[in-house]
């Protein structure tokens, strides 16, 4: 179930709000635990026993932890949920892939096993492998009632597609939050906003790659312009979904991390992965580039670490090698950086902008294509190769039909529109625009999804 669907601004999303506000103070997480597993079974019914498996196994390695945390048994424990938790992950997710790639190696065909993804795998298994190693590390303690870290693993606004939220994080709020009118005002004002990027831009945006995809004539300017539509509506498509994440949040009583930060409009690589799904690029520090010595090392184990923590990053958005490739792509570019001319891209204000804007639509086709061969193809054809024209009728006719979308996109992935919405928000004259704007979104996006049946969600992939 999409949060960009019927169902769930219909149906689903006010049953649940009506019963967690009914019920008492004592009784909210159990609604939370109860709702997040039946969003979670609306998809994939089979795994949501899968879900209580782990909520329950974990439950036991945190108290067993927490009991023994100057014992061996301690790390035996923590070691074992760490083994089955990712060994959970790897079998899911992985297994074809290392089939497929054992059959390519030897020249032989074993059978795959076409193993259905269990939805979200990706985000909840970081969310869990974090409560039972900061648990382990004493920053901290085990959580004795089961619905609040059932409630914590299985919370249906973060559950499928993050942000990563960390138990510690809101291991105060699981026990003890406040609800008010202005924080579920503010949590409705940016779940509007949120899906407004999904529903009126990403989901556009979509349609224009389509089109790419189906056309019969392709020419250079028409590869870029894919390549940046691309780029622009995952952005669209996974910082709204995070906006509707982070604004549920908020009507429930909780403070989510925010996971975007305006990342086009960032000076060198290294910047853009201090702003785009900051929550994974902070668990992957925090869980395996300090542990692996981080920066405080020799030279050549700091560029060691930094390719084995984004090739883990790679590795974890798919069981395909381009995800790979893309991952080891931002390692070297971060490396390099670091080396030679991350302090003259600081000081630089365009030729930076530019450079990072070039290396970001060039690794989005790396993150769309399949394999190498399909990504040098795309390559080549973006520069000119094999190319028999700049810009084609077709490339031109959708270029003006979709112009004006790509306008948008452009600000919208800027400040600018924020800033202007807060000082409308600060003229008392102004301020009561801003429900009449939210609830005209709202109106138009029930209608685009009433009227569309192209309504994908591309993290759902991961």
């Amino acid at each position: 179930m999409l949060f960009s669907s019927i169902t769930f601004l219909y149906v689903f999303l006010p049953c649940v709000l009506i019963f967690y506000f009914a019920v008492p103070k004592k009784f909210k997480n159990s609604v939370l635990l109860i709702s997040g597993l039946l969003f979670y079974a609306w998809g994939e019914p089979k795994y949501v026993f899968l879900m209580i498996g782990a909520i329950l196994f974990n439950y036991i390695c945190g108290i067993i932890i927490e009991n023994n945390r100057e014992k061996v048994f301690a790390k035996i424990t923590l070691t074992s949920s760490i083994i089955v938790n990712l060994g959970m992950l790897a079998y899911f997710k992985y297994t074809d892939f290392f089939i497929d790639s054992f059959n390519l190696l030897f020249n032989i065909e074993l059978p795959l096993l076409k193993i259905a993804l269990p939805i979200g795998i990706s985000f909840y298994t970081f969310q869990i492998l974090s409560y039972v190693i900061d648990v382990y590390r004493g920053t901290v303690k085990a959580q004795k009632n089961i619905i609040n870290l059932g409630a914590y693993i299985v919370m249906f606004p973060q559950l499928v597609a993050g942000p990563i939220v960390r138990y510690s994080d809101i291991n105060r709020s699981l026990s003890s939050r406040t609800h008010s009118l202005d924080k579920a005002a503010a949590g409705i004002r940016r779940f509007i906003i949120g899906l407004s990027k999904k529903v009126l831009i990403a989901n556009q945006l979509g349609e224009f790659c389509e089109q790419f995809n189906a056309a019969n004539e392709k020419s250079v300017l028409f590869y870029w312009l894919y390549a940046i539509a691309f780029s622009l509506q995952i952005y669209y498509d996974f910082s709204g979904y995070s906006d509707m994440a982070i604004g549920l949040g908020k009507i429930f009583g909780f403070d989510f991390i925010e996971n975007f930060d305006y990342p086009f409009i960032s000076r060198s690589v290294t910047e853009f992965w201090r702003r785009w799904h900051r929550s994974l690029g902070q668990w992957f520090r925090d869980y395996l580039y300090i542990p692996l010595g981080g920066n405080r090392t020799t030279k050549w184990k700091h560029k060691r670490n930094i390719l084995i923590v984004w090739l883990m990053t790679g590795f974890w958005h798919g069981a395909s090698w381009n995800f790979i490739i893309w991952g080891l792509y931002f390692g070297v570019l971060l490396i390099i950086e670091k080396l030679w001319f991350y302090k003259k891209l600081e000081r630089s204000k365009i030729i930076s902008r530019v450079y990072l804007l070039l290396i970001v639509s060039l690794s989005f086709v790396i993150f769309s294509t399949e394999n190498l061969s399909e990504i040098l193809s795309f390559f080549g054809a973006m520069f000119g190769i094999g190319q028999s024209s700049i810009i084609s009728e077709e490339c031109f006719y959708y270029l003006k039909s979709f112009l004006g979308l790509f306008v948008i996109a452009a600000i919208g992935s800027t400040p600018i529109v924020k800033n202007i919405s807060i000082k409308i928000t600060e003229n008392k004259f102004l301020a009561f625009l801003e429900p009449l704007v939210l609830t005209v979104l709202f109106i138009v996006c029930t209608a685009y999804l009433i009227d569309s049946s192209f309504n994908p969600f591309l993290y759902f992939r991961f």
